[in-house]
């Protein structure tokens, strides 16, 4: 089974879809002029300051937050090693530049889910790819949005949103309360650590308790958590850097070499560079999700009027997910060489960790496991609001389906410490691409619209036409450089 899902993954995740990825970044960041850098400072002030006058179920913050909650999960610790280890330190330069262009594809998300929402009965928001893709590109391209809901659903319960971190938290806890298997009792035929069990448990309650208040609990616990434990993570992460800062420039000079296959056996540079660039492309997107849109759903439901504005708060969350989370997770683990010393998963950024702290490795595990901990708990709660949305779009509307499908997703979060790490990230892998295929479709034929609103909007703010954005500089606010 392990050979059919790696070849089932390979094809998938093969040069054409890294092409279709890189494509569609490149597209959106020239035909945008380079928003995701221009326009950065503007996006981060929005990122903080409530949008009024808007409709929606969730602040723009709030829906930042559920967005980055399900985003920034174990993909940002386990992820990137597993990355490093499997495609050498280049694979951190891939994964940054698929960040860099995602940023520009999460803004065109952002923007796409506010412009072609609609509304129930009760004034509650629904939007999303399948949403842009039926109200975008019209009722004959039904099939395709009703594919990503598909796909969407099923990577969610079985995927991205359950298994992966899940397996993620059991594994640190077994690392930090039983490294070495004492407690253990038998499962399935295997031999699991009772740490593994309880840690199981207790995460699988947790999260039905949060599952049952909706959409507003889940943003509200974001809104909490997210930011906290952002800041804790990328603290230690730079006191890591700084305590190396003398290993840097070596390591920079290193992950280029590698990202190119320049330090290759000879005649294996190709191949090498190839690895590196689908190794690091797929946690890239598989830890900020841009392209594959999910985080359009939670962007769908913001109190916002602005379709470009709220594209502006949708693209910091890639910015904060890649260029500063999964950076310092990389650049720890390979200034302390942990990703050539034969662990995997999460055992390779506790190395990382006990190594570049002046701290013992039971501290460093308990320091990482809590960081673990709370942003894979979170991206269970985020992708249960995705893969919910996903359902409700297949059948209608029907709220019987989402209930039974919230217990069967609970239930998937109890049985995923007891999968191999090696399956959980291939199947995760599969379904993130099948996901990806019919959302960047959409997304290069509606290109056009983006380019449109985008333009409209930075001229209207330059006019003086947006009140609300009146304090930002005329200057700044201009779409055009002249």
């Amino acid at each position: 089974m392990g050979d059919i899902l790696s070849k089932i993954n390979s094809l998938i995740w093969g040069a054409p879809m890294i092409l279709l990825i890189l494509g569609i970044g490149i597209i959106l960041t020239v035909g945008c002029r380079m928003i995701q850098i221009r326009r950065l400072p503007l996006a981060l002030k929005y990122m903080v300051k409530n949008e009024e006058g808007g409709q929606g179920d969730v602040t723009s913050f709030q829906a930042l937050c559920t967005a980055l909650s399900a985003t920034i999960g174990t993909g940002n610790i386990v992820g990137v090693a597993t990355a490093i280890v499997a495609g050498g330190p280049g694979a951190l330069f891939w994964l940054e530049l698929a960040g860099l262009l995602g940023m520009a594809t999460k803004y065109a998300e952002g923007l796409l889910a506010v412009k072609y929402r609609t509304f129930d009965d009760h004034g509650k928001a629904l939007g999303g790819p399948f949403y842009y893709i039926e109200n975008g590109l019209g009722k004959k391209w039904k099939w395709l949005a009703k594919m990503f809901a598909f796909f969407g659903a099923i990577a969610g319960v079985i995927g991205i949103g359950t298994i992966a971190q899940i397996n993620g938290i059991t594994s640190a806890a077994e690392t930090f309360f039983d490294p070495k298997k004492v407690n253990t009792i038998s499962l399935f035929g295997n031999e699991y650590s009772w740490a593994v069990i309880i840690s199981g448990i207790v995460v699988t309650v947790l999260v039905a308790i949060v599952l049952i208040g909706g959409v507003q609990r889940i943003a509200r616990v974001s809104e909490i958590i997210v930011p906290l434990m952002i800041v804790i993570y990328v603290g230690l992460c730079l006191f890591m850097i700084v305590v190396n800062i003398a290993k840097l420039p070596g390591v920079i000079v290193e992950i280029v070499q590698s990202a190119f296959g320049l330090r290759a056996v000879s005649g294996g540079a190709i191949g090498a560079m190839m690895i590196a660039m689908q190794k690091g492309i797929a946690r890239g997107i598989f830890s900020n999700e841009s392209g594959l849109g999910s985080a359009p759903i939670a962007a769908a439901a913001a109190q916002s009027k602005e379709p470009v504005r709220q594209g502006l708060v949708s693209m910091t969350g890639t910015f904060i997910d890649t260029l500063v989370v999964c950076n310092m997770t990389g650049m720890a683990i390979i200034l302390t060489g942990a990703w050539d010393t034969g662990l995997e998963g999460s055992a390779v950024t506790i190395f990382a960790f006990s190594e570049a702290l002046p701290i013992s490795q039971t501290l460093a595990s308990l320091l990482l496991m809590i960081c673990l901990a709370f942003f894979a708990f979170t991206t269970i709660l985020g992708w249960n609001y995705y893969s919910e949305r996903c359902l409700s779009y297949l059948t209608g509307g029907n709220t019987k389906f989402s209930s039974v499908f919230r217990w069967v997703y609970i239930f998937a979060v109890f049985i995923g410490p007891y999968l191999t790490v090696s399956a959980v990230w291939t199947i995760a892998d599969i379904f993130n691409g099948l996901m990806a295929f019919p959302n960047i479709i959409a997304l290069i034929l509606l290109s056009p619209v983006v380019f449109k609103e985008t333009k409209s909007y930075f001229a209207r703010l330059s006019a003086g036409e947006i009140e609300e954005f009146s304090s930002v500089p005329l200057a700044d606010a201009s779409f055009d450089d002249d």
